[in-house]
């Protein structure tokens, strides 16, 4: 039987990480949800980054398969050196690597130009999940908005890097809008995906008792019920460029075989 990938998997066969916490302050973040889970960080200081410096010293060796980094915090102007510093030791063994962030574009340039010599071996992941910068704003309060990540997905491109885009977690129903205004920048794919673990992330991350956060997570988890959703894997489902993360597969599997029905239907109608 065919091995289901679920998470980071699906992209990369393994996550590395520099830093604990992060400047974003994404209110459903798995990553906070692990570090207050095992006392590592709390809800009040989790936006402070703090470097790990065994991890920085490491030594890299080529391995197999591709490198995500980094999975539980970004890459942000705080720590932007020595995020250089630890991707070009990773590239220098000869690994692939899988860049993964809500782009600032100050960043994505220093990447671009300390990173050129390896660009065949990078991939970046621009993680977007609105075009609102409301929405971004209130879920990613201090990530960057939208027109930064947009001319930092366009500036990737033009300097001849591979692009991709995430689209998970979706933060409203118009994903549509991202997908159309970047499509044309990115090299790779769009993966697209519903907010996991919604109500118990909040919960640990401080917002257990924000009414306004959590009635935003009630709009947010209606959205995301498969039935409305079925527009837009219809619209998407034959789309190259289109990957669809794990917990879009149920429902993009059952218009699949919707539509292998109909098609037998009608070619069995045909030959009558």
């Amino acid at each position: 039987m065919k091995r289901i990938l679920f998470g980071t998997k699906e992209w990369a066969d393994k996550t590395l990480n520099l830093l604990s916490g992060c400047h974003n302050n994404c209110k459903y973040c798995f990553g906070r949800e692990n570090a207050i889970r095992f006392h590592r960080k709390t809800p009040e200081d989790w936006r402070e980054e703090v470097l790990n410096k065994t991890a920085f010293a490491r030594k890299f060796a080529k391995r197999g398969g591709t490198i995500m980094f980094p999975s539980t915090h970004d890459i942000t102007q705080d720590h932007l050196a020595e995020c250089i510093v630890y991707l070009k030791k990773m590239l220098e063994a000869g690994n692939r690597v899988l860049i993964v962030t809500k782009p600032d574009l100050v960043c994505v340039k220093a990447m671009c130009k300390e990173l050129v010599p390896y660009d065949d071996q990078i991939l970046f992941r621009f993680t977007i999940g609105s075009k609102d910068d409301a929405v971004l704003k209130f879920w990613e309060p201090d990530a960057p908005d939208y027109a930064t990540r947009a001319a930092a997905v366009k500036y990737a491109f033009e300097m001849g890097f591979s692009t991709s885009l995430s689209c998970e977690p979706m933060l409203d129903q118009r994903i549509d809008l991202v997908i159309e205004d970047l499509r044309r920048y990115i090299t790779d794919s769009i993966w697209i995906g519903k907010m996991n673990k919604l109500r118990g992330r909040l919960s640990v991350n401080g917002f257990k008792h924000d009414e306004e956060t959590q009635r935003a997570a009630t709009q947010l988890l209606e959205w995301q019920k498969d039935e409305n959703l079925v527009g837009l894997v219809e619209r998407y489902l034959d789309d190259p460029i289109i990957k669809w993360k794990e917990s879009m597969h149920n429902l993009v599997n059952t218009i699949k075989d919707k539509h292998v029905k109909q098609l037998n239907i009608n070619a069995y109608a045909s030959q009558k």
